[in-house]
This record gives structure tokens, sequence and C-alpha cells, in this order.
């Protein structure tokens, strides 16, 4: 590893994608078949681990980026195996995620509406509910990072465990709250980045989604998040593009790519989320402002690629295919 580089370690959680293509989201008591199904590599934290790992190299994965980690845990089953391998092939270090014995690996089972794109997910975390408090001193890893990314589909106490660690070691956190639940106002507290979708900035904000509807409600949301510690508050808003609002004031409404063909939606956060990061770790490594309209820029046309095609982590391009 080159200390040139940013290290960028995400804690999270690793599953396994059952997809399913069918026509329409089936309504209740329906049964459909589907179009087509593949199975796959997943899970919020693996998809970004990949995103990051994708998008800092090309694809001989020659000259990186970013020196890219994953810690999380995976059960003993091939499942496991599956995702490791996913790891190794996209250049992320996979030393730090445990094979749990007599644990299954975590399992997403997605439906994805072929016209539309947009997918309904249902998440049993398996090995991932074992991911405890422990994972985050262990193996001294949080000195050796630049940024840590991390969701929610990990135990929270771990979380929040995580985000305290990190600011007493002057580690930067990128949270993407999602599966959203409500967190204490003392982890937004110098919160470096929070990047949300629509329904997790309701959630999080007590507010209600049409509230999001406009530029004004956006920033009142925002400066929420901001009058609370958070320095960089992200909004993606699917069709409507990505609002960003900084604490220094910088604030701004970036559309979405135009004329893109929705094929599958899965992994499109993920990939901004890498994207972003890795726009966000250089910064912070190099000591320079960080831009935050350009990351958001950038990222949002990483994310454009991905819906066009099937699948999370095979949907997400390498740093060539964006460039």
């Amino acid at each position: 590893m080159s200390s040139q580089i940013p290290h960028i370690t995400i804690l999270g959680s690793l599953n396994t994608d059952l997809v399913a293509y069918v026509p329409h989201h089936p309504l209740p008591g329906e049964t459909l078949t589907a179009t087509s199904f593949l199975t796959s590599p997943g899970g919020k934290g693996s998809n970004q681990a990949v995103a990051c790992a994708k998008l800092s190299r090309p694809r001989d994965l020659s000259s990186p980026s970013a020196h890219v980690s994953m810690v999380g845990a995976v059960g003993s089953d091939s499942n496991g195996d599956l995702l490791l391998s996913n790891l190794a092939t996209h250049g992320v270090d996979s030393s730090l995620v445990t094979k749990l014995p007599n644990k299954k690996t975590g399992i997403a089972m997605i439906v994805v509406e072929a016209e539309t794109g947009q997918n309904r997910i249902i998440i049993s975390g398996e090995a991932n509910h074992q991911v405890g408090e422990e994972y985050v001193t262990q193996g001294g890893w949080l000195d050796k990072t630049d940024l840590l990314i991390m969701q929610l589909e990990i135990p929270m106490g771990t979380v929040l465990e995580a985000v305290e660690e990190a600011k007493r070691r002057g580690v930067d956190v990128l949270l993407n709250p999602a599966p959203a639940k409500i967190l204490p106002d003392g982890v937004y507290d110098g919160l470096r980045h929070l990047i949300v979708n629509e329904t997790e900035a309701a959630i999080l904000g007590g507010v209600e989604e049409k509230e999001l509807d406009t530029l004004e409600g956006l920033e009142r949301v925002g400066k929420g998040f901001v009058g609370k510690g958070v320095e960089n508050f992200i909004a993606t808003l699917g069709g409507r593009g990505v609002f960003y609002l900084t604490k220094g004031g910088r604030s701004g409404l970036i559309e979405a790519e135009k004329g893109v063909k929705v094929v599958d939606t899965t992994g499109a956060g993920d990939t901004f989320v890498g994207r972003y990061a890795l726009e966000a770790a250089r910064a912070r490594k190099e000591g320079g402002e960080f831009d935050v309209g350009g990351a958001v820029g950038r990222a949002n046309k990483a994310a454009a690629v991905t819906v066009t095609r099937e699948g999370a982590a095979r949907s997400i391009p390498w740093r060539d295919e964006v460039e």
C-alpha cells in the first residue's frame, strides 16, 4: 500500500443478493412469474467497498487512487466464499472480514420492476448481526484509515461506537444511514459527510417526504442537520438529481443525468457513495479544500452508469468507464 494514496475503510454489511425481475411489483396476494433471476454479491457495505475500489482504478487493477478495506462478517457457507472472492476480484482488502463458523451469510431478496427499474428489498442480516463493537478496535485498522464509511445494516451499537472512536482519533466519517433509523443527535456533531435519499432524509429529519419536493424544503431539512453539527449534507433525489448543503453555507441542486435508460436502480446509491468518498478521501489526504459540488457531480455521473445495468456490485463502473 502506498502511503501517498488515501485509505478508505468500510465497516458494514455483506449480503448475497437474490434478484427477481418482474413486469410489475406484486399486489397483496398476487403471484408473479419473473422474467429473469440472478444471484450476485451485495450488501450496502460490500457494494460501497466495491464501488470505492472499482472507481479508484481501471479494469486491470493498476494505479489505484485509494486503498480500500472492508470490515464485517460472513457465514461459513458458500455465499460467504462468494462475497470474499468478489471483494478480492475488485481490489478490496478483505483481511478484516470475519468468516463465522455455524453462521449464515446475509441475504437480500430484491424485486425489480422491469419497466421502471425500481426495486423492493427485504434483508435477512444473519452474520451481519454478529458485527459487534469489538470490531471497531480489533486489528488497529482505524488508525490507518483516512475515511470511514458506514451504513445501518449492522448493529446500531457498533455504528455508534465507531462514530465516537473515529472522532477521538480524528478520522473523517461518511455515514449513509440506510435503512433509516432515528439516531442520537450526538452522531451528527462533527460528522463530516451525511448522505441520504429522500425517504431517509424525511425519517431522520422528522418531516413528511413531500416537504422535500421544493428547494426551500430541502434547504430547511439540510440546515437542520447542519445545525446539529454535520459538515456536508447530501440528499440524492432520484430523477430530480442531488441536493447538497455545507456547514460553510454552500449549496446546490445538481440535475440528474439526461437520456439515461433506467434498467435497475439497485446499487446506484452505493455507487454514488463510493465515487463521492474517493473525492472526500483525496481532499483529506492532500489537505486541500474539498469541492463538494464537484464531488457530487462526479458521483452523480457514476451512479447514472450503474442504473443502466442489472445487479448491484456487477453494475458499478470501473474508473476508465466514467473517465
